[in-house]
């Protein structure tokens, strides 16, 4: 079984689609991917779709992004989408047809807001790895962890987390496309939505593939990427 972390996919369905295609995906892998699955990029309900299809058919663990949290807010509070708007959440919108009806938020199947407010976990851990979506205090378990450091702090240089375990993180987008290997931490958020690429990380082996808009494929070893390098 292989354990496969993914990072930030905003709305970039073909890309996850060659990701999942390059990696030759198991039914007995577990397919960890770190939230920020909606917004900025063309094809958000793509995206949803296919992690619905994921997490019904095979082992997907998700993780909720901020983005997927703005998402909620502007669904639970309508006077929060003007914000979720600016931030991401036209593309999303868009994704789902007529934005120009009175509430383009009911647009969105009652499955996809389901997954995401049910089904998407805000941390995730196993023997010698922590899941989060961009960061944690390393002074706290992670069940004790605020939503800032989960859902919002910027990838900074920090100790290791007390535990020992590594910690794989996403949010803080790398402009170079390169994952930052801190040892400690490695924060596989490439800016697929930009001119970056998404990055799948096998954690046990250390194999990186990535994918970009253009389909085009890129497979390399973490131990390349041995730097503090924070873009």
């Amino acid at each position: 079984m292989r354990t496969l972390a993914v990072g930030d996919i905003h709305g970039c369905a073909k890309a996850f689609d060659k990701l999942l295609e390059t990696i030759h995906l198991r039914p007995e892998d577990k397919l960890i991917t770190l939230g920020d699955y909606v917004d900025k990029g063309p094809d958000s309900k793509g995206v949803l779709e296919r992690l619905l299809y994921l997490y019904e058919n095979h082992q997907l663990v998700p993780l909720k992004g901020n983005h997927e949290l703005m998402m909620l807010e502007a669904y639970q509070n309508q006077n929060h989408e003007n914000f979720w708007v600016t931030v991401g959440g036209k593309a999303t919108l868009a994704s789902y047809g007529d934005t120009d009806k009175k509430n383009p938020l009911a647009n969105i199947p009652d499955a996809h807001w389901t997954f995401v407010q049910q089904h998407c976990l805000d941390w995730y851990e196993t023997d010698n790895h922590i899941f989060v979506h961009a960061n944690l205090d390393p002074d706290l378990p992670v069940h004790k962890q605020s939503g800032h450091d989960l859902f919002w702090q910027k990838l900074y240089p920090r100790q290791g987390h007390y535990s020992g375990k590594i910690v794989v993180c996403g949010h803080t987008s790398q402009k170079d496309g390169c994952p930052v290997n801190m040892g400690h931490q490695i924060c596989i958020d490439t800016w697929a939505c930009g001119k970056g690429w998404l990055t799948c990380f096998d954690v046990n082996t250390g194999e990186i593939w990535q994918i970009n808009q253009k389909e085009e494929v890129k497979i390399s070893h973490i131990k390349d990427f041995s730097n503090l390098s924070i873009n």
